[in-house]
């Protein structure tokens, strides 16, 4: 998915406005979920993160972003998170669809342009970067 337009929000200035967000069915959400990603998927890693891959039947992916246990505070995580979720979404529209994935981040430099970087070569290196 990624930068598909997902929902109309109405008009603004005679265009219509569209939102980017993450629909409810791109979230690998539930612990059970998670952990068969972890468990039966194959991973990839790059300096400063590792990339879970798992099939997943349907038409689209689904993400979850989880850090390693010391990782900082709560800030630093949901900074983290939205770094990831935003490099996630400029890449999400070029993925091979069906796939359940897992992004495990460690601390370190935590700027845009590093985390697209290490999600483009995730994404290359496990092979669903182009459909």
């Amino acid at each position: 998915m990624g930068l598909v337009p997902v929902q109309k929000e109405g008009m603004c200035n005679g265009k219509e406005k569209v939102s980017f967000r993450f629909q409810r069915a791109e979230r690998l959400k539930g612990r059970r979920d998670i952990r068969k990603v972890f468990n039966q998927g194959h991973h990839v890693t790059c300096s400063g993160a590792k990339l879970f891959v798992l099939t997943n039947g349907l038409s689209h992916n689904r993400i979850a972003f989880t850090f390693s246990r010391k990782f900082g505070t709560a800030v630093a995580r949901n900074r983290a998170r939205r770094l990831g979720r935003e490099a996630y979404r400029h890449i999400g529209y070029a993925l091979k669809p069906g796939y359940d994935v897992v992004l495990l981040v460690y601390p370190g430099q935590d700027t845009l342009v590093a985390r697209m970087e290490q999600v483009k070569r995730l994404f290359s290196k496990a092979d669903l970067y182009g459909k």
